[in-house]
């Protein structure tokens, strides 16, 4: 997978790096070389160049990505101008970082195909956090509903998935179990490595350090967290 990452701040510097470590080959571009430079060594290619010139853009093949990324936020004018350029060109997936109401409704007009509201998805992550501090991940797939990764804590502990009664009581499904196994290195010494049961049988013991992962509704995800929070 080709992702062109536009605007090399803090937001789009990360995801570049990010995307990168999770194997797409990525091509990081903004105006200012020292953004440039910093990267250089971090994605598949950092290039210095304006997005908003079409002979620039051309000279990379950018309408052979599979998605573009505009991740500027601050310069609104400059962001719009860089979906308007990538739409001329071809790119299919132009996903855009709006920081407006105004914002978002200009980038949908000009044919983004999905924009991200940063600042509203952080308040979500920090309120979620806020409310169940016990959970370490949550991915939203669909309107309401979620996986989540978590930690059930002491009320589960020791307990087989039937035990735990989850599903019965919560309508929440357990989809795999991260443990930590204890092992003796190769040089004596104590250590941990992480086992994934991606097929979890309902004898399956929930130890008090196990990363458990649930898909279900918010509505039930919430039932479980005010429960936990109890104990």
């Amino acid at each position: 997978m080709i992702v062109a990452v536009i605007g090399l701040g803090t937001f789009g510097a990360k995801t570049a790096i990010r995307l990168h470590e999770k194997g797409a080959e990525v091509i990081a571009i903004d105006n200012n070389p020292d953004l440039v430079e910093k990267l250089k060594d971090r994605v598949t290619h950092a290039v210095c160049l304006d997005v908003t010139d079409e002979r620039s853009l051309r000279s990379i093949n950018i309408s052979d990505v599979d998605t573009a990324m505009v991740a500027m936020g601050d310069n609104i004018q400059m962001s719009i101008m860089a979906v308007a350029m990538l739409r001329k060109l071809g790119v299919g997936r132009v996903i855009a970082r709006a920081t407006s109401l105004l914002h978002e409704h200009v980038l949908g007009e000009i044919g983004a195909s999905e924009i991200i509201k940063v600042e509203e998805e952080m308040g979500e992550i920090i309120a979620s956090k806020i409310i169940a501090p016990h959970v370490l991940q949550r991915y939203n797939f669909a309107a309401g509903y979620s996986i989540v990764e978590l930690k059930l804590g002491k009320k589960f502990e020791g307990k087989t998935l039937v035990e735990s009664q989850i599903r019965q009581n919560y309508n929440l499904n357990i989809v795999a179990l991260q443990k930590r196994v204890p092992y003796i290195s190769e040089d004596g010494k104590s250590s941990y490595r992480i086992e994934i049961n991606d097929s979890p049988l309902p004898m399956d013991v929930i130890e008090s350090d196990d990363i458990v992962v649930l898909v279900g509704s918010e509505k039930n995800f919430n039932r479980l967290f005010s429960e936990l929070a109890e104990v």
